[in-house]
């Protein structure tokens, strides 16, 4: 891995009276995957939404490819490759399978060859790809948020909780496809409670408690050393599976 893609330093972000991130400090290095960890409330999701803009830091500075992005609208820093796959999914689900992939192809052309690869990580979405989203399962659902965030390449991913009510085989589906991903060089920041992903997929981790960034290493690190977990997290990562 080289320098980092995506720089947060001492951002603050406030939602109403709240302080939620109390001057995060994260390094996203280009070219791997960073685990963002920690327990819940501690302001993951108000960090990737942060990055994308659609909350506003009120303190503080995000760089993109060494560029300030801290007060750009989300469609602009969509716009410099980076996409997002929030907790909630964000699909249409009034609209069909395809019709959502269509929409998260920029140039509304979809590669046939990269549409041919998510098929073979996730079948269920060929097999329903003329179906309206909301018929889909919650495990359906999620493989079609990942699925729309790769239908093009992207410089930088964010994903926010992706194995979340996914079965144990789906799952290593999504492991395997996130590894080949790391393979073309895609920048990945993951929120991931199941440490078997967690494990098998980062490089780098950083850890968050009450809105700022506690720890920081290597996934492989933290991953062998159970009192860390403990310290850190409250508890092994083993209890996240």
């Amino acid at each position: 891995m080289s320098s980092s893609l995506l720089k947060l330093e001492g951002v603050h972000t406030h939602i109403e009276q709240y302080h939620i991130l109390q001057g995060v400090d994260l390094e996203v290095p280009e070219g791997g995957i960073t685990m963002l960890l920690g327990r819940n409330g501690a302001g993951k999701t108000t960090t990737m939404r942060t990055i994308m803009g659609l909350w506003k830091a009120s303190k503080g500075r995000i760089t993109f490819n060494d560029g300030d992005i801290t007060g750009n609208q989300t469609p602009d820093i969509a716009a410099k490759d980076v996409a997002y796959v929030p907790e909630n999914m964000g699909i249409f689900g009034d609209l069909t399978v395809r019709e959502n992939m269509v929409l998260a192809a920029r140039s509304g052309q979809m590669d046939d060859g990269r549409l041919e690869w998510i098929f073979n990580f996730f079948p269920a979405l060929k097999k329903f790809w003329n179906w309206p989203a909301g018929n889909l399962s919650g495990g359906q659902k999620q493989m079609l948020a990942i699925a729309r965030a790769v239908i093009e390449p992207r410089r930088l991913i964010l994903i926010d909780e992706p194995t979340k009510g996914l079965a144990p085989a789906i799952v290593d589906a999504l492991i395997e496809a996130i590894l080949e991903l790391k393979e073309t060089r895609t920048t990945i920041l993951l929120v991931e409670q199941n440490f078997r992903m967690a494990r098998a997929v980062g490089d780098t981790v950083a850890v968050m408690d009450d809105g700022r960034v506690v720890h920081h290493g290597a996934m492989a690190d933290l991953a062998t050393d159970t009192s860390l977990q403990t310290k850190l997290l409250g508890l092994s990562l083993e209890a996240h599976q």
